[in-house]
């Protein structure tokens, strides 16, 4: 058994990390199915891949009734008080259902687990949860299963520390036509309110041979866009390159010709000018930009440890909308955070009407333990929080709904991802900038990218009529 340990999940002073190949393990366990619920964001999506992928390896088979399954993996987030109340509440439905299923095995992964606390919970209160495991070891799953089922006990393996990279995934995507590809994992930044430095370690790149490899295979095999990963992006090359940057790499990952490249999430601090150019000059780097602010107030910027101010932040938003053509930007938002006034509130909503964000994000504050921002002093009242979101979420949908607007009678181009939840009859997908369409068409275009004349705009999608 292995538990995670906070102090330790802080140091940052290792100089070097290891780099691996996956080697797969077998399984124990035979012809086994396996149902798979995933909480938070695009990395955990992308770790849920590796899992699928993994298991499949080993002969197991998913099925989509967790009433079905021989194995249960909830592969969790700990951003936000929401999901874990979320994972707690799946874990109670579980409870019941190995009451009937004896055998039933039931995993917790992710980066809930990451916490200190959690860990020792899960230890102490929960029993009947069989594995557990954490970001560090995915690669590792199989082995902690085969440990769990020998031995006939709860198998706890998290560990905190810096952290390395695991080349050569089995990975199980989604589909055939966007994919998602790590460029780097882990977190230097230390905001005050995260908790993700100390749950998925410290910021290392992986090598730019490995991630432009990856994207010429998926292109050799069909796919039409891929996603960049990182919790800040912007920081990739820096721990193990001189001189190369994002920048850099996107100029090579255009150079394979996949038809669109996009990246998430950016941090304001590490936006360079470069990275500006590439986006307005290569015609596959998507015009689509997610650039969290988290609060109009310099004061509340400075107790979140965002290192910029309103006016950083608002001088790099203009030279992104004024050099890159037909640009979205979006944001993220916090609100509630502890010592915010009505006069910051209002700050913040001073700058989502200068800036006019095509969207946001936008979250009332939810204290982490462990993080800074947990023990500041003047907490925001609960009620304070939802009312401040509330008002901001009216401003938000009020200029995303005239962003959209601008595209009525225009014709745009839509990478068709599947049916959509609008009818039967009615496919969706997104324009080069990151904006919903739905329009009617058949299956056969899923996976093409089409021509569409938008009809009708609202705040978080747009309605359209197939033109090829």
């Amino acid at each position: 058994m292995n538990l995670p340990n906070m102090i330790e999940a802080k140091k940052r002073d290792k100089k070097e990390f290891n780099v691996y190949n996956y080697k797969n393990e077998e399984c124990v366990l035979k012809n086994k199915k396996y149902f798979i619920r995933t909480y938070g964001c695009q990395m955990n999506e992308h770790d849920t891949e590796k899992i699928k992928g993994i298991l499949e390896l080993n002969g197991f088979s998913e099925v989509f009734d967790v009433k079905l399954a021989d194995v249960v993996i909830l592969n969790t987030c700990a951003i936000r008080e929401n999901a874990h109340n979320k994972v707690f509440g799946f874990l109670g439905q579980l409870k019941h259902l190995k009451e009937s299923k004896k055998d039933l095995l039931i995993g917790v992964g992710g980066c809930m687990p990451q916490e200190e606390n959690v860990a020792n919970e899960i230890k102490d209160k929960y029993k009947y949860i069989d594995f557990v495991f954490g970001t560090h070891n995915i690669d590792n799953i199989i082995g902690i299963i085969n440990e769990c089922v020998l031995n006939n006990r709860q198998n706890i393996e998290v560990y905190s520390k810096y952290g390395d990279v695991c080349e050569g995934f089995p990975f199980k995507r989604d589909n055939g036509i966007t994919a998602y590809v790590d460029i780097i994992l882990g977190c230097n930044k230390f905001c005050t309110y995260c908790i993700v430095p100390y749950t998925r370690g410290a910021q290392r790149s992986r090598s730019k041979e490995s991630i432009i490899r990856e994207v010429q295979m998926l292109k050799e095999q069909g796919y039409k866009e891929v996603t960049l990963l990182g919790q800040n992006v912007n920081a990739y090359g820096k721990d193990i390159y001189d001189n190369y940057t994002l920048a850099n790499l996107l100029k090579d990952v255009s150079g394979t010709g996949i038809e669109r490249i996009r990246f998430v999430t950016s941090h304001p601090w590490d936006f360079i000018d470069d990275m500006i150019e590439v986006i307005a000059l290569m015609p596959n780097v998507m015009p689509y930009v997610h650039l969290p602010v988290q609060s109009g107030s310099n004061k509340i910027l400075k107790l979140m440890g965002r290192r910029y101010t309103k006016e950083n932040y608002i001088e790099l938003y203009n030279k992104i909308r004024s050099k890159i053509e037909n640009v979205s930007v979006t944001t993220d938002i916090i609100v509630g955070f502890p010592g915010e006034t009505e006069e910051d509130f209002n700050e913040t909503i001073s700058l989502v009407n200068q800036c006019k964000f095509d969207g946001a994000f936008t979250f009332a504050y939810s204290p982490r333990e462990n993080t800074p921002a947990s023990i500041m002093e003047n907490q925001v009242e609960e009620t304070v929080k939802f009312e401040r979101l509330n008002k901001l979420n009216e401003v938000v949908n009020r200029y995303s709904n005239e962003n959209n607007s601008k595209y009525l009678d225009k014709v745009v181009k839509v990478l068709v991802l599947g049916q959509s939840e609008k009818g039967n009859d009615k496919l969706m997908g997104y324009t080069e900038n990151m904006k919903l369409v739905n329009f009617i068409g058949d299956k056969s275009l899923i996976g093409e990218i089409v021509d569409v004349k938008i009809t009708d705009a609202k705040s978080f999608s747009m309605d359209g009529i197939l033109l090829n």
